[in-house]
């Protein structure tokens, strides 16, 4: 299956989880995962928030960022992955001048 987020029109979502900023997202939620190209904007952050769902794995591919796990502040990069296990709270911070990108996949649990 091909999934083209090229093809789905971008979602703009201001401050999600009571985050800061606004951030872009486009979606493919079965039930079973939610896979999620989103691009946190300069200045903007997903809220503190827990993982009820499932496991959030979170792929970054381009911009800087950091990612706060049940406390732990984890340094986001490219090439980087920050998992928050199912039950854990976390909060993605945009902390670059460029966008933060990122791919999201959350499997149900």
């Amino acid at each position: 299956m091909i999934i083209d987020f090229n093809k789905m029109d971008p979602l703009t979502m201001p401050g999600m989880n009571h985050g800061t900023g606004t951030m872009s997202v486009r979606m493919v939620n079965d039930g079973q995962y939610r896979m999620i190209s989103t691009t946190i904007h300069p200045g903007g952050s997903i809220g503190t928030h827990t993982q009820t769902s499932g496991d959030d794995l979170n792929y970054i591919l381009s911009g800087q960022g950091k990612a706060i796990c049940d406390g732990v502040e984890e340094t986001l990069k490219p090439g980087v992955m920050h998992n928050c296990p199912k039950g854990s709270a976390h909060s993605i911070i945009n902390t670059g001048d460029d966008n933060l990108v990122l791919l999201t996949v959350v499997v149900a649990k």
